[in-house]
């Protein structure tokens, strides 16, 4: 029972103490001097320590940001020549192209005109050449008439049972030929 009597006591005791320690009123003082000294001590570690660390990293990264905005901004300016320069030399080859394009159908032009002006010789000559022909068979066509109506105008004659010498037959068919 003894035993029994020293638990109720213990709960007793216990049970009139207060229950958080924290809200004990007795022990307030040295709570709140505990309190300020751990203020202070995060404090001096916070600003001697941690603050400036953090500072350093973002003026670095600043700096960084700075120097990185710099560097593009000059890339930009470099892209922007460059895409002028691109441009230019783009312009200049399209009119090199367009002056190789005309000196090209200039020289097509020029070798079509000799061409079309040789073969328009060649034609004319081709054709002087034929109108000689011609005139020489309508010539040899005229004497052949000629000559093929003579002898059947001698033959006719003989058939009728004349007989016509060759001067007469001659001019009767130079006199007909001529209209």
């Amino acid at each position: 029972m003894a035993s029994n009597t020293h638990d109720a006591a213990g709960q007793a005791a216990e049970a009139a103490a207060p229950g958080m320690p924290q809200l004990d009123f007795s022990n307030w003082g040295n709570q709140i001097f505990w309190l300020l000294v751990t203020l202070v001590v995060i404090y001096f570690v916070l600003s001697r320590i941690a603050l400036p660390r953090i500072a350093a990293v973002l003026a670095e990264r600043q700096g960084t940001i700075t120097n990185d905005i710099a560097a593009a901004e000059e890339l930009k300016a470099k892209a922007v020549e460059a895409e002028e320069a691109y441009n230019k030399a783009l312009a200049d080859a399209r009119a090199e192209a367009q002056r190789i394009v005309a000196e090209t159908k200039a020289e097509i032009q020029a070798d079509l005109d000799a061409a079309t002006a040789k073969a328009d010789a060649e034609i004319a000559e081709k054709v002087a050449e034929g109108e000689k022909v011609i005139a020489e068979i309508r010539a040899n066509a005229l004497e052949s008439v000629k000559d093929v109506a003579k002898d059947t105008t001698a033959e006719i004659i003989a058939a009728l049972g004349n007989e016509a010498d060759a001067k007469t037959v001659d001019a009767a068919v130079a006199a007909r030929l001529k209209g």
